[in-house]
């Protein structure tokens, strides 16, 4: 299976196809960027698609982090993979960005929770909590700073995502120690890639998954009354 992998969700523009059958990354590229992802998206997968040498017809899916994240990055992104699997003809699968921080360190730890946070910004984080081997033991959630660090201190854990270090920090001296914190602003497109690749088809909308409302809101002050 190919998979082409989008990433627009958080502090990177990244795309990448992964080979199911060689178990690897044959082209990718990210850029580090928090805005202009619709800009440098499309000639970015135009790159990573030229230095495999695979046209889009030639993959077997397409992959897309859903979130959360970015308001306007998802949807860029989203768009994008649709329309690709649109005109492919291919199948688009949705990525949790919250899962995919997590997945390398179940991959690699299969003992040891995972505590998946992504700065949410005005104290607080979006949350998941994995169980050794994988389990979902807290479904992912807009939740307080506060309530993410008690989640992270009830056993030894790994604490992964961009508010990894937000949450080590508050853990208090009483708390269980973690077993590693790795703070990263994006994800890896090639973890997205592999669970775009092995993830339902049925159960894995490419939909985002914003679970907040967004900061934005229409302005009605300059109205014009309706008649």
């Amino acid at each position: 299976m190919r998979v082409l992998a989008i990433d627009t969700a958080l502090a990177a523009c990244a795309a990448g196809v992964f080979d199911a059958a060689a178990g690897e990354l044959v082209a990718h590229e990210s850029l580090p960027m928090t805005r202009g992802h619709a800009e440098a998206l499309m000639p970015l997968i135009a790159s990573v698609m030229a230095r495999c040498g695979l046209d889009f017809s030639e993959l077997d899916r397409v992959a897309v982090t859903t979130g959360p994240g970015s308001f306007t990055g998802l949807r860029v992104g989203i768009a994008a993979a649709r329309g690709i699997a649109l005109a492919a003809g291919k199948p688009a699968v949705g990525v949790s960005t919250l899962s995919a921080y997590a997945v390398p360190h179940l991959a690699e730890a299969g003992k040891t929770p995972v505590v998946s946070a992504i700065d949410a910004r005005h104290s607080h984080v979006y949350l998941q909590v994995f169980a050794p081997g994988g389990r979902v033991v807290t479904g992912p959630r807009l939740a307080g700073l506060d309530e993410a660090v008690r989640a992270a201190g009830e056993t030894a854990a790994r604490i992964v995502g961009s508010a990894a270090h937000l949450v080590a920090e508050r853990l208090g001296g009483a708390a269980a120690k973690p077993v590693c914190v790795e703070q990263s602003d994006a994800v890896d497109i090639g973890w997205v890639a592999r669970l775009g690749a092995v993830l339902p088809q049925a159960e894995s909308p490419p939909k985002p998954l914003y679970l907040r409302a967004a900061d934005a809101r229409p302005q009605t002050a300059g109205q014009l009354p309706r008649r």
